[in-house]
């Protein structure tokens, strides 16, 4: 297989139409035979290079490009629209209006002399224009995710604290419900057992207090704990008086 050409050395300021429609074609490799094959000729007959089809037929299609205005063309790369030129041996398209052109009329066509790799693989309705176009709004897009995770984290971390929050609260308040039926029931049996014991005797008659009766004992205790939550007369009045009930009807 013939080693492939360097593209700088296809690329050039300006091109004759036979060496634009060599390269178009992929055949560099070939360029000093064809161009010894045409000598003086602009148009390869359909004979001269059986195997390469495309050759004459790209040839063609820039003529009549630059015959019906599409393409611009000139003599030794300055730009003309003198028609007299298209006979001329020193008819010249530049790079870049073939380029151009090219790009409208050819969008699935090409060639790596005009074209880099980039551009190559892009679909036929992109171009350089739309991709950096798509490119910005893919890199705002991005700094729109990045800001948008960092509120999400954000509020994910206040959502936790409020979270942590909200469970204390809930085990505090599981520390300080009211207690249930039973135990109800139980710490009035325990008050009203306490009670009798601190007003009664033993066997041999010895009180088991000093305590004489349920006021001495109410008055001790807002004596010595006055401030705490429900040590006051009438609570504790109403609190004995329940316990008694409880622990004789039990």
């Amino acid at each position: 297989m013939p080693k492939t050409t360097d593209i700088s050395d296809m690329q050039r300021v300006f091109y004759r139409p036979i060496e634009a429609a060599i390269r178009w074609s992929g055949l560099v490799r070939y360029e000093s035979r064809i161009l010894a094959t045409l000598g003086p000729r602009k148009l390869p007959e359909p004979d001269d290079f059986p195997r390469w089809p495309a050759l004459r037929l790209n040839t063609e299609r820039l003529f009549d490009a630059m015959a019906n205005g599409d393409l611009p063309y000139g003599r030794c790369g300055i730009t003309s629209d003198d028609p007299l030129l298209l006979d001329d041996p020193a008819l010249t398209i530049r790079h870049v209006d073939l380029k151009a052109w090219m790009a409208r009329f050819y969008p699935d066509q090409k060639p790596e002399f005009l074209f880099d790799a980039l551009e190559r693989h892009l679909h036929p309705s992109l171009n350089l224009d739309v991709v950096h176009i798509l490119l910005a709004e893919h890199e705002s897009l991005n700094l729109q995710l990045a800001e948008r995770t960092r509120a999400w984290e954000s509020l994910h971390a206040q959502h936790q604290v409020l979270n942590a929050e909200h469970k204390a609260a809930l085990a505090l308040k599981q520390q300080h419900r009211e207690p249930g039926p039973r135990s109800h029931t139980t710490y009035l049996n325990i008050i009203a057992g306490l009670l009798t014991l601190m007003l009664s005797q033993s066997p041999s008659g010895r009180p088991y207090s000093s305590f004489s009766s349920q006021e001495s004992i109410i008055n001790a205790l807002i004596a010595h704990f006055g401030n705490a939550l429900g040590i006051s007369q009438s609570t504790l009045e109403n609190k004995f008086a329940e316990a008694k009930r409880r622990f004789h009807s039990g």
